[in-house]
């Protein structure tokens, strides 16, 4: 990895892709000559952080930015099964659809006196 350009203000270029599929979608990113130690996610709410920092030691409290993205999840992600899966160099963040029937239906309205 070339620390010095990223420490010189240069950004590690991560290519970051989100795939569409049927039981949710899978976010997909590569750090290209980065350690896969270096990932983290993050999840607060509905927002997705997802960012790599790279410490020279894996002690070190000095961390060296490397990319960060921030994705606001739809209401119809279901954030509570969400997953991160490392398959090699790249990382797959899996985040389900929620269970939801969309279909119509007609409400009983209560009549109260």
């Amino acid at each position: 990895m070339d620390l010095l350009n990223t420490i010189g203000g240069g950004v590690a270029q991560a290519q970051v892709r989100l795939d569409k599929r049927e039981q949710g979608v899978i976010l997909r990113v590569v750090l290209p000559s980065a350690s896969p130690d270096t990932f983290h996610v993050a999840l607060h709410n509905q927002r997705l952080t997802v960012y790599g920092a790279y410490r020279h030691q894996p002690d070190d409290e000095l961390s060296a930015p490397l990319f960060m993205r921030v994705l606001d999840l739809p209401a119809n992600l279901d954030v509570a099964r969400i997953d991160a899966v490392q398959h090699g160099a790249e990382l797959h963040v899996r985040i389900p659809y929620k269970n939801t029937n969309d279909e119509p239906r007609e409400l009983d309205i209560r009549h109260e006196e």
